[in-house]
């Protein structure tokens, strides 16, 4: 099975109204998968979300969906984290609705706290989130803690692995646009790539690892904190991380994750790119798509 490429939400040059239209056109200019964003809160109503899901259905476009951006699972006060159990179960219920099988939740803020006070804080947390989850009905949705890209914010390549750890139900999104931000451009090329997959299947295992979730996209960092702003592939700049090394790791290793591409208003047309490297590396490796 080959690697699966989409954008989150529409880009600007989506042609119809709705985001129903959203699989159709997709279909049309070749990708395979849709994140639905709730990044503002989860506002979607059930028919809106049952049109997308049959929609993507008919069409064969593989859906996700984005919980809202404010949740913190490392937020220690109890009040707040019934507000984030709600929050995701929320989601998951929208995502059910849709046929959506994998929810993308961030991981939090320090909070002026060390970085393993506020893991641990999240992992009792999102302990608490995957039984509520159960008990909603929807053990059957996984959980995708997103690597973060503000260096004082939970969600390193480290800390969503160990989230992960948790229930083999959770996935990591792994945003290597973010990792690369935080990293202040350090996490970029074949050498690193290799290195945060080799982590991956080091924690995960080959099965879980291989069928992990991304973000990507060219990102703008400051060299005090990290991610500043989400580019595009034609932005002049300089801006990183590079496609083509990450491909090439993703081939030569057989694994087939879901790239979502996150730029700044051209996400369909960059993730076509990606997926047309991708497609080349295939070729060269000999390997048959699927």
């Amino acid at each position: 099975m080959s690697a699966m490429f989409g954008p989150a939400g529409n880009a600007e040059d989506f042609p119809y109204k709705t985001s129903a239209d959203a699989p159709r056109w997709l279909r049309e200019i070749g990708l395979d998968c849709y994140e639905y964003q709730c990044g503002k809160g989860v506002h979607v109503g059930e028919d809106t979300a049952r049109k997308v899901g049959l929609a993507a259905e008919k069409e064969g476009i593989v859906l996700s969906l984005h919980a809202p951006y404010f949740i913190n699972l490392a937020n220690p006060d109890p009040e707040a984290l019934q507000k984030t159990i709600g929050y995701i179960t929320k989601a998951c219920l929208v995502a059910d609705w849709m046929g959506a099988r994998r929810v993308v939740i961030h991981s939090g803020a320090l909070m002026k706290r060390t970085r393993r006070e506020a893991l641990d804080t999240a992992l009792r947390s999102l302990e608490q989130v995957v039984a509520a989850c159960d008990g909603e009905g929807f053990a059957h949705i996984a959980l995708c803690p997103e690597t973060m890209g503000k260096i004082n914010q939970l969600g390193d390549l480290d800390e969503v692995l160990e989230l992960c750890t948790l229930d083999p139900r959770l996935i990591p999104c792994v945003d290597f646009g973010h990792l690369y931000a935080r990293s202040l451009g350090a996490d970029e090329g074949p050498e690193a790539m290799a290195r945060m997959l080799d982590r991956m299947e080091e924690v995960l295992g080959a099965e879980r690892a291989g069928r992990f979730h991304s973000h990507f996209s060219h990102i703008e960092f400051t060299p005090g904190g990290g991610e500043k702003c989400h580019r595009t592939f034609a932005d002049d700049g300089g801006y990183g991380p590079d496609w083509t090394p990450l491909a090439a790791e993703v081939v030569r290793r057989g694994w087939s994750p879901t790239f979502i591409c996150e730029s700044a208003g051209t996400q369909a047309g960059d993730a076509s790119a990606m997926k047309k490297i991708y497609q080349d590396l295939e070729k060269r490796a000999g390997r048959k798509e699927v």
